[in-house]
């Protein structure tokens, strides 16, 4: 059984992802299904209920990353941690394809998470293909001037 998380905890995890999925970025106005409040650091592995401990994730995101927390970098081959978007900058740990579509991971924090939570995905690149062709997507501040 999944925990009671309240209103304002929800509240709170919403407002600050501005309504985006903060690992894939996807806007939650434009998913056909709610989004979850993520533990960052799982429950099964002692990861609390609280603030600093959840994160605003789109169905795909939560469910590939389930309770991992490290992820294999396909360049150095080392075991790294996941993005934790509690302690780092998105834009410090990916960049968009020239054609907005996809994820590019440019730290081994950023490649080992855009490969576990696949956030690359069909469906995600097709829906930012459309999103970007009606001005909607990527997020203003992650448009590099």
């Amino acid at each position: 059984m999944s925990e009671y998380i309240s209103i304002k905890l929800r509240n709170l995890v919403r407002k600050r992802a501005n309504k985006i999925c903060e690992y894939c970025h996807i806007p939650e106005d434009f998913t056909p299904q709610p989004f979850c409040f993520e533990h960052i650091l799982p429950k099964v592995s002692g990861g609390k209920t609280s603030a600093g401990n959840l994160a605003l994730a789109c169905q795909g995101c939560n469910a590939f990353k389930a309770s991992r927390t490290e992820f294999e970098d396909e360049i150095t081959g080392e075991s790294v941690k996941l993005f934790n978007p509690r302690k780092s900058v998105w834009n410090e740990h990916f960049i968009w394809s020239e054609d907005f579509t996809e994820i590019v991971g440019i730290t081994s924090y950023g490649r080992a998470t855009v490969e576990a939570l696949k956030m690359n995905r069909l469906g995600l690149i097709n829906l930012r293909r459309v999103l970007y062709g009606v001005g909607v997507h990527p997020p203003i501040e992650q448009i590099e001037l």
